[in-house]
């Protein structure tokens, strides 16, 4: 199944895996916004800026819903455009990272692994956790997918779960959620048909 839809894909630094951590959160969700100001600053014939569709795997999980959640008492550098956020129609987040502190739980190596190398070295990280985020007073309601694969021993599928249970609660996002139909490890589903499948479907369904 295809959309027939064009496809940008940006890139955006990465925090140091030795040294200072001199580059931290939001630098990271900045660079993503910049593209995405870009994108929609520079129309051309091959796509409609006002019709978005966004993926954000893992870390950029995060990173979309700091975007386009209100985070501005954290992170007031990472608030779009009203025209921005009303181009945004849907995004999809798959094997998402949403609440830092139970991640550590889950996964207590990850504090040094690479928590602190992007967050900071801290007690707790409950305020970069987008289960804190209303939904920003301008939205128009995006659609947002929720993806989580059964095989991956990265992500533990209670991030998906307390994502969407605090996606459901913000008016006027539609929130949908699978948890059934991938199987494979952390970043391999990005490359499994089902995965281009359902991402087909969820935009079909969007712009039908």
């Amino acid at each position: 199944m295809a959309t027939s839809y064009p496809v940008a894909i940006p890139n955006y630094r990465l925090s140091p895996a030795t040294g200072d951590p001199v580059f931290v959160h939001p630098a990271h969700t900045q660079d993503l916004l910049q593209f995405l100001n870009f994108i929609f600053s520079h129309p051309s014939p091959a796509f409609d800026p006002h019709n978005l569709i966004l993926i954000g795997h893992s870390c950029s999980a995060h990173m979309l819903a700091c975007i386009f959640l209100d985070s501005s008492a954290i992170s007031p550098l990472l608030s779009p455009s009203p025209e921005l956020l009303h181009s945004v129609k849907g995004i999809i987040m798959s094997e998402g990272i949403y609440d830092i502190d139970m991640i550590i739980t889950s996964f207590p190596k990850y504090r040094e692994w690479f928590i602190q190398r992007a967050f900071g070295i801290a007690e707790s990280y409950n305020q970069f956790s987008v289960l804190n985020y209303p939904s920003r007073p301008s939205s128009s309601g995006i659609s947002w997918l929720l993806l989580h694969s059964k095989g991956d021993t990265l992500v533990d599928q209670l991030q998906t779960d307390t994502m969407y249970d605090h996606l459901s609660q913000l008016p006027p996002h539609k929130v949908f959620r699978n948890v059934n139909d991938l199987v494979e490890e952390h970043n391999d589903i990005l490359r499994v048909g089902r995965y281009v499948e359902l991402v087909s479907q969820f935009t079909n369904q969007i712009f039908k």
